[in-house]
């Protein structure tokens, strides 16, 4: 027979409650573009193919039990990967096949598809095949394509590889079905999930066949091992797994033989490994005697948006588009359960911070040395040996300030060529004040301090407001006589003094459009906290007193700080502290700056970032915490706040704010989370409406 045709292969079976994504409840995992998968690992006797059937059975409706839609196990699981010349016997080839029928028997009634590792007797050859079964149908065989014959390995002995194949299709428990391994497997409820078989060895060449299938578009890669157990053998694996992952932007299921395989002249760990995008997921207990079920959840939508951005990748599919071409399609409708399914993978609920103290102080330390390097050549290139600097109190202009101070020490410069400038206005709180003017001494700025309220105040007399007669009218044009005043007097002092002014704006408040146009704290010579985030910017300083770079007087100034509230302090308070609050008008930052990574990373849709969003912030108490947030600063968010949030973020960043991004000065790029600079990262219009997110953010998640 010839060729099957391009989506032309086996459909499986329609599933009680098998539903397409979209139709499913909004707490399932399978809506938002993630998927569970199982990575088997049963024990095994030495050509007993009645006993292996039997336990992975077992292991199947394990996996169906827990949702999972794909369950793989180990390579010649059947039969057992140590049988030798006993491949050659027609005892055991008799008994493959009865237990294969069986499997796919029972498959019938269990809702997982199966993926079981067998040798295969076909045109007068054997192969070591991957074969895919879903509820009494066998989808496909992929034959094993590199047989290693070395060291301890003599599979070329006892088998043939899939070039060797003589035809397209082969009999399989009664079944005509696809051969080769050239199969994707292609889900019709979850288009996302393609999957690809490759077996062992098949991972380790040069040019695996996983790599062509991700290209040809499967995203989910499976490969069915043994492999021996030696030292060291487990860590190359996992950074083979993971590797493979990451180049070609998939996920990369590992299940390699366990228990029970022949001692003879080889030991077995039974490893198992889910790993995504250069992450491992999830990893079994290796030399486990007892059966092994490891589950993950992948996160596809992820995966494919990563492919739609990266160029590189559609680049390389052109280049071997011929080869690529060639490969078939099995259409599948995965088993998707039509109820709720929580999702079980932890989603970090700050992305811009990690967890792990290590790591943190890792991401920090790289964030200050980016700053440092962007700011010192920006002096270099242009001869300048001063910069000039607004100090409000507040989180972003200390980070700032570090930043120049390091700066001028990595130009052998003195720390007085940092003129810093504390410029209280109408609602410069006390707190903040004293904080500024300790902060200027402590890292050795030359300070300096400009009362702006009776410029201020002639800029609204000028302007006939009514606050220059004393009415409390204060709104924006009050606020931002203020903002563009301080930037105004910076400007010039940077004329008298040949030096740069340093903008202090961070990220979260350039995507929220929380930043005064032109001639306010939009504007700078060089920008150093332009990509940095807000919920970031706190660890910088929490990370500057604990390296204690900047001496005990800093350490004692900067918890200060950190413990104030964020605020533009534009409207009279008391005078004691900050009367307004930037969180109040547009939203918190930590829920925010969460929106604004979903966004901006991977394009998610609305409803995704709110589910996720809901996963991560609606229990405090679930997923781990960076362990500088205080237990009574550990908040949690219900559905109906993150939906209201959401919507205003997608506002701000979507349809009203792009025309303060489009004109932003020079800054370094920090994280792959993503810059907001038209050269360095994002590119929009200004006059885009958001009513596709919105409507889409209205529709799709519950409640008001």
């Amino acid at each position: 027979m010839g060729r099957l045709r391009p989506d032309h292969g086996h459909l499986g079976r329609t599933q009680k409650g098998s539903v397409l994504s979209r139709q499913l409840p909004f707490d399932s995992l399978y809506r938002h573009g993630f998927a569970r998968v199982a990575v088997a690992v049963p024990p095994v006797r030495v050509a007993d193919p009645g006993f292996n059937a039997e336990h992975m059975l077992l292991l199947a409706r394990r996996a169906a039990a827990e949702h999972a839609v794909l369950t793989v196990f180990p390579e010649l699981g059947l039969s057992s990967y140590t049988a030798d010349d006993l491949f050659h016997q027609d005892a055991l080839d008799a008994a493959v096949g009865s237990a294969l029928e069986r499997v796919v028997t029972e498959s019938t009634n269990i809702d997982t598809v199966l993926v079981v590792g067998a040798p295969i007797r076909a045109q007068g050859q054997l192969f070591n095949c991957g074969i895919a079964i879903h509820h009494g149908r066998v989808l496909g065989a992929a034959p094993k394509s590199y047989l290693p014959n070395y060291r301890e390995f003599y599979e070329k002995r006892q088998f043939a590889a899939a070039r060797m194949a003589l035809d397209d299709q082969i009999v399989i428990a009664g079944q005509r079905v696809p051969f080769g391994a050239d199969l994707l497997f292609t889900s019709i409820n979850l288009p996302e999930f393609v999957f690809h078989l490759e077996i062992c060895e098949d991972g380790w060449v040069p040019l695996p066949p996983s790599g062509f299938a991700a290209l040809a578009g499967a995203t989910v890669l499976v490969n069915l091992s043994a492999s021996n157990i030696v030292i060291g053998k487990a860590d190359y694996r996992r950074e083979l797994c993971t590797s493979h992952s990451a180049r070609y932007l998939s996920a990369y299921l590992y299940s390699a033989a366990g228990h029970g395989e022949s001692t003879t002249d080889m030991a077995w760990d039974g490893q198992a490994l889910v790993c995504e995008n250069g992450t491992v997921l999830a990893e079994g207990e290796r030399f486990a005697v007892h059966p092994q079920l490891v589950t993950a959840d992948l996160d596809l939508r992820r995966l494919t948006a990563d492919r739609l951005r990266t160029t590189s990748f559609a680049d390389t599919v052109h280049d071997h588009r011929e080869q690529l071409a060639r490969f078939r399609r099995i259409q599948v409708e995965l088993p998707v359960p039509a109820g709720t399914v929580p999702l079980r993978r932890e989603i970090p609920r700050f992305p811009y911070v990690p967890a792990d103290l290590a790591r943190r102080n890792e991401r920090c330390a790289e964030v200050h040395r980016i700053q440092v390097e962007g700011l010192s050549t920006r002096l270099a290139a242009t001869g300048s040996q001063r910069v000039v600097i607004g100090v409000s109190g507040g989180l972003d202009s200390t980070v700032a300030l570090i930043v120049a101070a390091k700066t001028m020490d990595r130009l052998g410069l003195p720390r007085s060529n940092v003129l810093a400038y504390t410029m209280p206005g109408f609602a410069t709180s006390s707190r903040t004040l004293a904080d500024a003017r300790r902060l200027m001494r402590a890292v050795g700025a030359t300070a300096h301090e400009i009362d702006i309220r009776p410029s201020a105040a002639q800029m609204l007399r000028d302007l006939g407001h009514p606050a220059a007669d004393g009415v409390p009218q204060y709104d924006v044009t009050y606020e931002n006589v203020q903002a563009g005043e301080r930037t105004s007097h910076l400007f010039r002092l940077a004329n008298m003094n040949d030096a740069l002014v340093i903008g202090t704006g961070d990220l979260s408040e350039l995507a929220l459009g929380w930043c005064t146009f032109g001639v306010g704290d939009h504007m700078a010579h060089y920008s150093v906290n332009a990509s940095v985030p807000k919920t970031l910017i706190k660890y910088l300083l929490a990370w500057t007193i604990d390296t204690d770079s900047l001496g005990p007087e800093a350490g004692a100034v900067l918890t200060s700080i950190l413990a104030t509230e964020i605020s533009p302090e534009l409207i009279p308070g008391d005078g004691n502290a900050p009367a307004q609050s930037s969180e109040a008008t547009v939203g918190p930052y930590e829920l925010q700056d969460f929106h604004l990574y979903h966004l901006l990373r991977f394009g998610d849709l609305p409803s995704r970032i709110a589910y996720l969003a809901h996963h991560v912030w609606s229990d405090r108490t679930r997923g781990a915490w960076p362990d500088l947030v205080p237990a009574d600063q550990r908040h949690e968010y219900d559905l109906a706040a993150i939906k209201h949030w959401l919507a205003e973020f997608l506002r701000r960043f979507i349809q009203t704010s792009q025309f303060k991004r489009s004109t932003l000065p020079n800054a370094p790029k920090v994280g792959s989370g993503g810059s907001l600079s038209p050269r360095g990262d994002w590119r929009a219009p200004s006059d885009a409406s958001a009513t596709a997110w919105l409507d889409e953010l209205a529709r799709n998640v519950p409640g008001q």
